[in-house]
């Protein structure tokens, strides 16, 4: 036997045993194969994750919405990211700190047919650190800053239902930010249209494309299609006409009879549901990519249901209120939960206020948007 054929009898010992975390996964992140490494790093088994996990769920939150929003669609166009600062989420629900390079595995038609993802441990912790802020800057640095222009001057009061928007914009002048709301009778005193969200640039370039996105969400939604149908459409749209790529949003139907809402999310932060007697959730059903970043055309982006008796109140928010240079993603989500909490019981527009006071940082110069929806206590 040759020297180094007793050092590695194969390749998939290799891979087992190398000194890093390896996964393999579809494009849209379902997990094929990951080594022995990995799951000692974890604490996982392998019938946990095989075709069970998709690597977003083993992310912490933080790190999941840079992969939706950011990293994701990154890989897809130019193949490949390296050592970006993440954290990885234990079995036992403890954190690991890594650093994170993704390999995109074209098919032979080009079309993207998998992902190889490999982990190394931050051990050191300094870099660890570094690494994340200089991941943080480069989110600010291509944050959508959405057009104030655009938005709507008065929102619908549905029976049994309080709305409330509070936009802070960040900047003035040609330059202007401001995050992307509006709201819209689909069935007049039946279902409402909600919608957040952001565009990416800035100036008058981003104000025409946030016009053009705006009505073209509203052109889509009174043709009546459900919340994942109008994601597909608006990937088609901005495929067609070269406007809005890497635009994330959320859109919900809120049927006001039914008190029940339909929602999906392209790439944007999780709505946040409080009912009556139950600690706030965020909603993470629902969600994909960015307007025109789906791995899959042909596949249908995902939608999820919540129900809202009376009393419930959800937030839809851009990252502004949540995003912040000194701490993790995953800290702002939970302030605003923790706020949401604290302020539950006040009316919409005391909610909002409070939220946002609760959560400004003078030194963040992003915009800042939340929409309110309440159902009335005493709602029938």
């Amino acid at each position: 036997m040759k020297r180094g054929d007793r050092l590695v009898e194969s390749a998939d010992e290799l891979f087992e045993h190398a000194p890093c975390g390896y996964l393999a996964v579809t494009s849209d992140g379902v997990v094929t194969r990951v080594n022995e490494t990995f799951l000692a790093l974890t604490g996982y088994g392998q019938e946990e994750l095989v075709e069970r996990r998709r690597l977003q769920e083993l992310l912490a939150p933080g790190a999941r919405i840079f992969w939706e929003t950011h990293l994701a669609p990154l890989l897809m166009m130019q193949g490949q990211v390296n050592e970006i600062a993440v954290e990885v989420l234990r079995a036992d629900g403890s954190r690991l700190p890594a650093f994170m390079s993704c390999v995109l595995r074209p098919a032979p038609d080009g079309t993207p047919q998998g992902i190889f993802v490999v982990l190394f441990p931050a051990a050191d912790r300094r870099r660890y650190e570094d690494e994340l802020l200089a991941a943080r800057r480069r989110e600010r640095e291509t944050a959508r800053t959405l057009q104030r222009g655009m938005l709507v001057s008065e929102l619908p009061q549905p029976e049994g239902f309080d709305l409330h928007v509070t936009y802070r914009p960040a900047v003035s002048g040609l330059e202007v930010g401001g995050d992307w709301y509006d709201a819209f009778w689909l069935e007049p005193g039946e279902t409402l249209g909600l919608v957040v969200g952001d565009v990416v640039g800035r100036g008058v370039d981003a104000a025409v494309t946030m016009g053009q996105l705006r009505s073209a969400v509203r052109a889509f939604a009174w043709t009546g299609l459900g919340p994942s149908g109008l994601l597909e459409a608006m990937d088609g749209y901005v495929r067609r006409h070269g406007a809005g790529t890497m635009t994330t949003l959320v859109y919900a139907q809120l049927d006001v009879r039914r008190s029940t809402l339909r929602y999906a999310a392209a790439g944007h932060p999780p709505p946040v549901l409080a009912r009556p007697g139950e600690a706030p959730t965020l909603l993470w059903g629902g969600r994909s990519l960015p307007l025109d970043a789906h791995p899959d055309p042909g596949r249908p982006r995902d939608e999820a249901h919540a129900e809202l008796p009376p009393g419930s109140v959800v937030l839809l928010y851009t990252d502004g209120l949540v995003e912040r240079r000194s701490v993790s993603l995953d800290v702002g989500l939970d302030r605003l939960v923790d706020g949401l909490t604290r302020h539950r019981g006040a009316p919409p527009s005391q909610l909002a206020g409070d939220l946002v006071r609760g959560l400004h940082d003078p030194e963040h110069s992003d915009d800042i948007c939340l929409l309110v929806a309440s159902a009335r206590a005493n709602a029938s």
